[in-house]
């Protein structure tokens, strides 16, 4: 858990050799409750940090999902266009509900990003 960077969205990072692997924390997740559907960005899509690259509906609301870092999209998760499947999220945020993967553009833009524990105090603040 200690490799995970987040943003002040509630996106969580993975970072490994240029790419960025993302998804929503679990906070994130505890917020939005059941969720029903994702719409996944398009691979090969560009997006630049802070931008709105896909969004997850659930019982409660839609959420926007942002990019933590700028780059292009090289993966996404196709296992979660499946209804059922949603619940992946639910169950596992940090893990196989992870959404898509970026190769970042200046992976300086990691840096921006909040450690678990800044994370931790960031929601604590309110």
């Amino acid at each position: 858990m200690d490799n995970y960077l987040y943003s002040t969205d509630h996106e969580w990072v993975l970072q490994q050799d240029g790419r960025a692997k993302v998804g929503i924390s679990e906070f994130a997740q505890s917020e939005l409750g059941d969720i029903s559907f994702v719409e996944l960005p398009e691979v090969g899509r560009q997006v630049n940090r802070g931008e709105a690259v896909c969004s997850i509906d659930s019982l409660k609301s839609t959420s926007e999902i942002y990019a933590p870092v700028s780059g292009t999209i090289l993966e996404v998760n196709n296992t979660l266009a499946d209804e059922q499947a949603c619940a992946t999220i639910n169950s596992d945020p940090l893990g196989q509900g992870w959404l898509f993967v970026i190769q970042m553009n200046d992976p300086k833009e990691i840096e921006e990003l909040l450690t678990r524990s800044e994370y931790e105090r960031y929601l604590e603040s309110g």
